[in-house]
């Protein structure tokens, strides 16, 4: 045998339509199928396959632009406790205020409590804290001591933040 036919009488027929055409007219498809020149369809584009593109998800030596200037932080209900009787500490309770001792925060809408006034705890120069741990801080009020002791107070909408508030 001398191999495969050759010639004008050579024909193939269509994986498509069944149809009959002459072999050196057929053309393969992408998926595979010997179809006749008029059946022939070229592969869409969007079967892929697709050209992977990295997506970056951060940059080299970025640089903000800004700081975020700190807010004041809603306390929760009566967030300060005053200290013994005759002492002028008060503990303020925030959970997770990040502050470090020796920051200057200053309280505002607070209601006076055991013995300490409204104005004394709201000081516009606010107070240096001492960190007890990482919910709560004390401070020494500027006047007035405690007439109870131990007590709770604040109301439900003080709140802690810088001296200087940003609008």
């Amino acid at each position: 045998m001398s191999g495969f036919s050759v010639g004008k009488n050579s024909y193939a027929i269509s994986d498509r339509s069944g149809l009959r055409y002459r072999y050196k007219d057929m053309r393969r498809e992408w998926n595979g199928l010997l179809v006749g020149p008029d059946e022939f369809e070229p592969k869409q584009p969007q079967l892929g396959p697709f050209r992977t593109v990295a997506d970056p998800q951060a940059l080299r030596d970025a640089r903000p632009d800004r700081v975020e200037p700190e807010v004041a932080r809603l306390l929760g209900f009566n967030p300060f406790l005053s200290g013994e009787v005759g002492t002028n500490i008060i503990t303020v309770t925030e959970v997770a205020h990040g502050r470090t001792t020796g920051s200057i925060v200053r309280f505002r809408n607070v209601f006076g409590f055991d013995g300490f006034t409204k104005e004394v705890i709201e000081s516009a120069a606010g107070y240096g804290i001492t960190v007890s741990d990482q919910d709560k801080y004390t401070f020494t009020a500027t006047s007035g001591t405690a007439t109870s002791g131990n007590t709770r107070g604040g109301g439900q909408n003080a709140s802690a933040g810088p001296v200087t508030l940003v609008s």
